[in-house]
């Protein structure tokens, strides 16, 4: 999916002004002044405030996307260590903008809306298929036990990690979300690992 420049500022600027103020003062008014462009101007590059919000989605799933392929087609790594570098990505992409963490954990918010809900899903599910193909891979090859089913051990990696990520945003980012995260994984990772 291709963005302009300014498409990207919007989606930039739209996720500050949720995380700062809620999503429900994300109007095109308060947009248009966050980012010196009159109401007009922003209107040439989204039809409207929700098409803003299913559009901030869509590039934030590319961009996941498209660092999470990256990982996932080494195969010179162990599978814990390609697991530790997904999530690490994760770690590092939110650290780098930490607004977009009130988007898209934002899931209740968007359940009166369908294409919000089903985006908000996708990226849950994308996630969630990253990890258990991970999983899988790990148990196939005999570095994971299969003890507990790779789909089971997704859910409970990335429920640990998504509460790791909503302290750490709750905290204001006071406290280090790469350092806890990877202490969570690793613990799972100890009790997984051949």
């Amino acid at each position: 999916m291709e963005f302009t420049e300014r498409q990207i500022e919007i989606i930039e600027a739209a996720a500050l002004r949720i995380d700062k103020h809620g999503i429900q003062n994300l109007t095109i008014k308060n947009l248009s002044a966050d980012i010196g462009l009159s109401e007009p101007a922003l209107y040439r590059h989204f039809k409207s405030k929700n098409d803003i919000l299913l559009n901030l989605l869509d590039y934030f799933t590319a961009e996941m996307k498209e660092r999470l392929d990256s990982i996932s087609i080494k195969s010179d790594i162990s599978a814990s260590d390609k697991l530790t570098a997904i999530f690490n990505s994760q770690f590092k992409a939110f650290t780098k903008k930490p607004a977009v963490i009130s988007v898209i954990f934002s899931d209740g918010i968007f359940h009166f809306n369908k294409g919000l809900s089903d985006k908000v899903t996708g990226i849950m599910n994308l996630m969630r298929g990253y990890v258990n193909d991970n999983i899988g891979e790990g148990q196939k090859n005999g570095e994971y036990s299969d003890f507990i089913n790779s789909a089971t051990l997704s859910t409970m990696i990335i429920g640990a990690v998504r509460l790791t990520v909503l302290q750490w945003k709750l905290s204001g980012h006071k406290s280090n979300l790469t350092e806890n995260g990877n202490s969570i994984l690793s613990a799972f990772l100890s009790m997984i690992k051949r």
